[in-house]
């Protein structure tokens, strides 16, 4: 019997579980739009009256300098899932992309053992989507054991030792040089990720990636070369991962072929994207939202250390955010359906 065929209440009793349902997806996709940018602003406000130490240039400057690697990295992360995709080997590139180019610096100039880490990378990054693409092999299995071998290479690179490189200068300057009271790492950072902003979002290559993420058989069908695009998403998150290495190893002058951090900043990654509102299953995301959402998470650990609260709690509360921002892109999804 249709509604039209039913009494009035019976048909409005109906069409409410349908318009609660409707509502829910709204709402829910208003939060993971803008859900990050409010939690941001709120959590400041909330860290800055509760801790006079906090709302400081050199408190707020040393966070974005601490967290100029995840940024970068995030930025290109972005890129890969909402072009359908996740890479878990980003955190192994990292390790391996410093200590190559630590390593390379030791016996030749800073400036190409840079260039000769970013490289590393983007090799990396590609031989993950000509394997994801071209043997089509599920991104998820396909980047966990590239992981496992990349992090092998890092520990052949470094036969498990500490690279020191006090010894040369030079390599510091990628991440140490200060321009405007501003150190170089976080100039670096907030370029790269206008860049990856304005490549999503501005250019066609970006609008191919939302193609690709959202409907992959369609955009075929629509002339979009998805295979292409996909690869390229994985090739930049390598370039990222290793930029971010480099930097990382620039700020410390030394490197080590850690796994442990690897995989965390893995985790840490994926955790800020995913708050960031970028969907896991593609066709939806923001660099700009992921850059909050890393820095959500950096504001949360600051936050604690500068209160004096248990650590422990922060894995709690990060793990937490992780399931609210999945069940509002789970929710966000069945509403347009």
């Amino acid at each position: 019997m249709s509604n039209q065929e039913l009494p009035p209440a019976a048909a409005a009793q109906r069409r409410l579980p349908a318009l609660e349902l409707a509502t829910l997806g709204r709402f829910a996709a208003r939060g993971r739009r803008n859900g990050i940018v409010v939690a941001f602003v709120v959590l400041f406000i909330v860290l800055a009256f509760s801790s006079s130490a906090f709302a400081t240039k050199t408190n707020l400057l040393n966070i974005l300098d601490q967290q100029a690697s995840t940024l970068i990295i995030a930025a290109a992360a972005t890129l890969v899932l909402v072009a359908g995709n996740i890479d878990l080997s980003m955190g192994s590139v990292y390790v391996l992309a410093g200590v190559v180019a630590a390593q390379v610096a030791q016996s030749t100039s800073s400036t190409l053992a840079i260039l000769i880490g970013i490289l590393v990378g983007l090799g990396i990054g590609a031989v993950n989507g000509v394997i994801v693409t071209v043997l089509r092999i599920n991104s998820l299995i396909a980047t966990l054991a590239m992981s496992f071998v990349v992090a092998g290479l890092g520990s052949l690179v470094t036969s498990g030792n500490l690279i020191i490189l006090l010894g040369h200068p030079g390599f510091g300057d990628l991440a140490g040089t200060v321009v405007l009271g501003v150190k170089s790492s976080v100039w670096i950072t907030l370029a790269f990720v206008l860049i990856m902003g304005l490549l999503l979002t501005r250019t066609v290559v970006g609008h191919y990636m939302s193609a690709a993420g959202g409907n992959a058989p369609a955009a075929r069908l629509a002339g979009v070369p998805v295979r292409l695009v996909q690869m390229l998403t994985f090739t930049l998150l390598g370039g990222a991962a290793a930029l971010g290495g480099v930097i990382d190893d620039s700020r410390v002058l030394s490197a080590q072929a850690s796994s442990d951090f690897g995989q965390t900043l893995t985790f840490t990654v994926i955790a800020g994207v995913v708050i960031g509102g970028t969907s896991i299953l593609g066709g939806a995301g923001s660099v700009w939202r992921t850059f909050f959402g890393v820095l959500f998470i950096a504001l949360i650990g600051n936050g604690y250390a500068l209160l004096g609260l248990d650590p422990l709690y922060q894995q709690i509360t990060l793990g937490g955010l992780m399931l609210l921002a999945v069940a509002l892109d789970a929710w966000a999804t069945r509403s347009t359906r």
